[in-house]
Formats: C-alpha cells, structure tokens, sequence
C-alpha cells in the first residue's frame, strides 16, 4: 500500500509538471516600480511571455533592501508558480550587513539564471582637477584622509566599491553617505565631495552635457554605455570588480525541470537583440547563465561583499 501510494503521489507531481504553467506565475521585484531592477524584472518577464505564451505577473513587494521581497520567494510554495528577481544587494550583501535574515541565501532559493549586471561610474565633477584615475589615487597619497567619497546611502554597491577601492589603491577616503543620487550629485558639483560611484543611469546625462566626468567603470571590462572610460582594473588595479547584479530565484525544492526550463527560457530572451539594447539604455549587460553557474556566482560574491563589509567595517545606520 505504501508502495502503490509513492507511485500515486510521484504520477500526480509528474502530470502537474508536464502541464505547468496552467496559472498566472508570479515575479516578485523586491523594490519598488520604476527602479532599475523593475525595469530588468518586467523586460525580461516580459520577453518570456511573448516568446511562450506564458502570464507572467510581476509583484512589487519593497522593503529592507529588498529583503522582505525575497523573503516572499523564499517561503512561497516550490511549485514554480512562484519566482523572484534576486539581486546583489539582498543575495550577497545584506547578509554580512544585517544581524539577522529572514532567509538564506544560499540555502533557501533554488536558482534559475543570472540575468545582468551594471558597473558603477567612478565620477568628479566638472570643475575637479583630477583627469585620471591616478591624479585622484596621487592626491589620496598625497594628502591622506582628505578625499571625501559619497554614496547613496551605507550598504550600497556604490559605497562597497569605493570602500574597495580605496583598500586596493591604499588611500585614505572619507565616506559620505547620502539618502540617495542626486544629493551625492548636487554636493559633487558644489565641490563638496571628492567623486561618487554612481548608477550609470543617475550620472549618464551628466556625462552628455559635462556636468560630471567619468574616470573609471567598476566592470572587468568596458561598458558597452561608456565605451570610452576605462575600467578601475585597467588603470592599474588588476582584477578590480564590482558590478551589481540581477538573477531569478525560486523557493528551494522547486522541481528541476521548472527551474531548467525556467533557464532556458531567460537565456533566449537575454540574447534577443531587443533585450540587449534595452539593457544597454539602462548601463546593463546581458549576463545569461545556467543554474550551476549561477549558483558558483553567488557563492564566490557572497564571499566577496561580506570581506569587503567585514575588513570596511560597514554598517548600517
């Protein structure tokens, strides 16, 4: 009877993930609309649709850094009706930032696919004497603890990268942090502060109309948006890096074949010509991988971010 009834209930789940998706299945965007993670969210939800048929519905649920967003995908049912868009902020760094999480990254998702990632802009402003990223590294040298380094706020990928950079190029650098971009930016012009790792997006017209001056990209390589700057790592800190990121989630124990499928189907879209140029508007590039992949990513950027937050010795306000 025992028997009989494991082959009953392993047929029932096979027929329920042959017929999946029959519903509506949700993509939870921890931060609010209109925000560059929504952006990606609903043009990579919606490629998928149009290419399967699929309803795919996004539900923005922000909050604590994108926290309570994934808490949702975390304990939603692993039936694949439930998916989420994970990002660096709550997958690698909030867990060496927060006392305490309301999940594991590593252990509560199953994951689908990374999807892109978006370097920072290292930028002064328009009447800064620094032309180089080695000007402002001599200055540092020069005078220690007097460069001044705004961010959008403590935690950010913004505020990590510069902490990173002022420990590989051995600079003093005093932080900054502000409650958002564009305060960062109004004192970087006022010449109240030394340079800003910003969003390509919040600096990207700045640039065009030379309010503000790039002198580095935080990416392994050139941005596909800047192809002019030259990156952190090629003026003379090998192996520099630090991007933010975006990768689909499920709840832990969804089926493999939805999450293999789910992948699939992510990797067509982010190859689509529309999608790369949609993303390149927004400073971001494609970043396709199967779950395997995604899953050494996030293990190695865990790592990472929680050194960087540890050795900084960053906290929240």
């Amino acid at each position: 009877m025992a028997a009989a009834a494991l082959a009953a209930a392993m047929s029932h789940a096979a027929r329920a993930q042959a017929a999946w998706p029959d519903r509506p299945i949700r993509l939870i965007v921890p931060f609010p609309p209109a925000g560059g993670t929504d952006v990606i969210s609903r043009e990579i939800g919606g490629r998928i649709a149009a290419a399967t048929g699929w309803n795919i519905v996004i539900d923005n649920r922000p909050g604590a850094g994108g926290n309570i967003g994934l808490d949702a995908v975390a304990k939603a049912a692993p039936d694949g009706y439930t998916i989420g868009m994970g990002q660096a902020a709550n997958l690698a760094i909030n867990p060496a930032l927060y006392p305490r999480m309301p999940f594991d990254p590593l252990t509560d998702f199953a994951l689908i696919s990374l999807v892109a990632t978006q370097p920072n802009v290292l930028v002064v402003g328009r009447n800064a004497p620094y032309r180089t990223l080695a000007e402002l590294v001599a200055a540092g040298r020069a005078r220690p603890g007097s460069l001044t380094a705004g961010n959008a706020g403590n935690g950010t990928t913004g505020h990590l990268a510069g902490a990173m950079f002022a420990r590989a190029a051995e600079i003093e650098v005093v932080h900054v942090p502000y409650r958002g971009a564009a305060p960062v930016l109004t004192d970087l012009l006022a010449g109240r502060v030394d340079f800003f790792f910003a969003n390509p997006l919040a600096v990207k017209g700045m640039l065009e109309s030379g309010d503000v001056r790039a002198l580095a990209v935080t990416s392994a390589t050139r941005s596909r948006t800047f192809p002019d700057v030259p990156t952190v790592a090629e003026s003379g800190f090998p192996g520099f890096e630090a991007v933010n990121w975006t990768g689909l989630v499920a709840p832990a124990r969804t089926p493999e074949p939805i999450i293999d499928r789910l992948s699939q189907e992510a990797r067509k879209a982010l190859a689509t010509p529309e999608t790369i140029a949609r993303l390149a508007a927004e400073g971001s590039e494609p970043f396709g991988s199967t779950p395997a992949r995604f899953r050494e990513f996030l293990t190695e950027e865990h790592a990472k971010w929680g050194r960087v937050v540890r050795e900084a010795r960053i906290q929240l306000d």
